[in-house]
């Protein structure tokens, strides 16, 4: 799978949240080693969802891991806090909103 690849399935999986309720900023950078390495971000911004290809300098937290990792939490069959204890993903930053990641993930349209 190449970054291109990867970045349209998992923004397609990003965008199928319903942010708008959520009334505080997120901002998170992802960060893909191994596979389809690369950088994109994650922000909620005034209950609007966006997803880049792109590093965010501004980020309240930063994930590290593996494309297939990244998949298997936008698709609700990882739990993020246990790909953290497993160490299949790494967290920087601001672990509060890093931890909202999962309520992000579990806002998708029905």
């Amino acid at each position: 799978m190449t970054y291109a690849e990867f970045f349209s399935e998992i923004k397609g999986k990003f965008m199928e949240a319903d942010v708008s309720d959520i009334s505080e900023h997120l901002a998170y950078q992802f960060n893909i080693t191994g596979e389809a390495h690369g950088i994109f971000y994650v922000e909620v911004k005034e209950g609007k969802l966006y997803v880049e290809p792109y590093e965010y300098f501004d980020r309240d937290a930063m994930f590290i891991g593996s494309a297939e990792t990244f998949l298997k939490i936008a698709d609700g069959k990882l739990d993020p806090v246990l790909a953290f204890t497993l160490q299949k993903l790494k967290v920087e930053g601001n672990l509060d909103k890093a931890l909202k990641l999962k309520e992000l993930i579990d806002k998708k349209r029905k």
